[in-house]
């Protein structure tokens, strides 16, 4: 079933406008430093709310990423769909620099040869996921309506893995799980450390803003 879905998202429900879009959307080099311009503005420009996601994102993120995802992946070592099968359309942008010139460069899209030989797996799970779902879960939390927004480009680069040749689809699927649910005990775990800490080390701020999250 897994190989049947990833056949189907990778090999047959392809365009190329799709193959231009999802080679995009889930290379993070491109949206480098747009995100940190943003990062930068929110910080320097933001109120409370703002400057409180930044902190709690980027704990959220990087305690999924380090803790939960890299360890899984040396753990269960599974070799990604190219590594392990023929014939998967492996879709990527152009190696260039400055990475914003793969824009506008023709794709790279070739079709894989097994490596049956010391494969390193890195396949479960998918950190792209597991990131962009953890940073969708706590736009949820702090912006409600408008932060569940942010789960559309975040299941966007989640399909892209697949569609790219880069996961297999129950690599993707798992993580969207393991993310949402780590993140859910993370943001208990801030809301209820601010809701205890933060009154007694940041009185007048917590007095203003006793919840982080309302």
């Amino acid at each position: 079933m897994d190989q049947q879905l990833l056949f189907l998202i990778n090999r047959q429900w392809t365009d190329p406008v799709l193959d231009r879009l999802m080679a995009m959307v889930t290379n993070f080099g491109i949206w480098l430093w747009p995100m940190l311009l943003l990062i930068l503005v929110l910080a320097v420009r933001g109120g409370f709310r703002a400057r409180a996601f930044l902190l709690v994102a980027g704990m959220v993120v990087g305690i999924n990423d380090g803790l939960v995802s890299n360890p899984l992946k040396h753990l269960i070592d599974r070799p990604r769909p190219f590594q392990s099968h023929n014939d998967v359309r492996q879709v990527e942008l152009a190696k260039t620099r400055p990475r914003l010139k793969a824009l506008v460069r023709p794709l790279s899209v070739k079709l894989s040869r097994a490596k049956l030989v010391d494969v390193e797996g890195r396949s479960f799970p998918s950190s792209h996921t597991m990131n962009t779902i953890s940073v969708a879960m706590v736009c949820a939390a702090f912006y409600r309506r408008r932060g569940w927004l942010a789960f559309a480009p975040a299941l966007l680069i989640a399909y892209s893995r697949i569609y790219t040749g880069s996961h297999w689809p129950s690599d993707v699927i798992t993580s969207i799980f393991l993310a949402v649910g780590s993140s859910f005990l993370l943001l208990a775990a801030c809301e209820w450390t601010w809701r205890r800490a933060g009154a007694r080390f940041f009185p007048e701020l917590h007095a203003g803003h006793p919840s982080l999250f309302t």
